[in-house]
């Protein structure tokens, strides 16, 4: 087996994990606005919604159990759980950790959701905008396909579809709260 399997594999498990964050994010602020008002929402926008959110979870655990894997870094729990640990690109790396953690968060009081303040939910879930941020800045700083023109292309894309949906959600809650 070619050693370098597990570095394609994180590389790989990280940007579909990040790209599947995005989908999740941009899915949100689609069941967000008007475009789907909650009284006529189909139970399968939000399926779609907290499935894409278990494919990001799912490839992020597929990229750290790569970068565990992986003898180049090394990688181990300490380095994967606690931001600042890792001796290797420590700045890049603790952004990502800390948006790893944002995410499960995020993830484990959605799955909690019917028994807390929808308040405190609210406020946790509109954490997964600053995850996103975090890990797109992790990928840029940390990942060795920054420099590639296609992560430039996708980076860019994706900001921009992120930057338009917030703004899209923000005016469109200023338009319901004029009514």
């Amino acid at each position: 087996m070619n050693p370098e399997i597990w570095w394609h594999v994180a590389r790989a498990s990280g940007i579909i994990s990040w790209l599947m964050l995005t989908a999740t994010v941009l899915w949100g602020i689609v069941l967000a606005t008007d475009l789907f008002p909650e009284h006529r929402r189909p139970a399968w926008l939000s399926d779609a919604h907290r499935w894409l959110a278990a494919l990001s979870l799912w490839f992020l655990g597929l990229h750290l159990g790569a970068l565990v894997a992986d003898s180049y870094a090394e990688f181990g729990l300490a380095e994967l759980a606690i931001p600042m640990a890792s001796e290797w690109k420590p700045v890049p790396v603790a952004v990502g950790v800390v948006s790893m953690w944002l995410l499960l968060v995020v993830q484990a009081t959605s799955l909690a959701m019917r028994r807390l303040p929808r308040r405190l939910w609210r406020l946790v879930h509109l954490s997964s905008y600053l995850a996103f941020w975090l890990a797109s800045l992790h990928g840029t700083l940390a990942g060795t396909d920054a420099a590639s023109p296609i992560y430039t292309l996708t980076s860019i894309l994706t900001l921009l579809a992120v930057v338009f949906g917030v703004i899209y959600r923000i005016l469109g809650r200023r338009r319901r709260a004029s009514r």
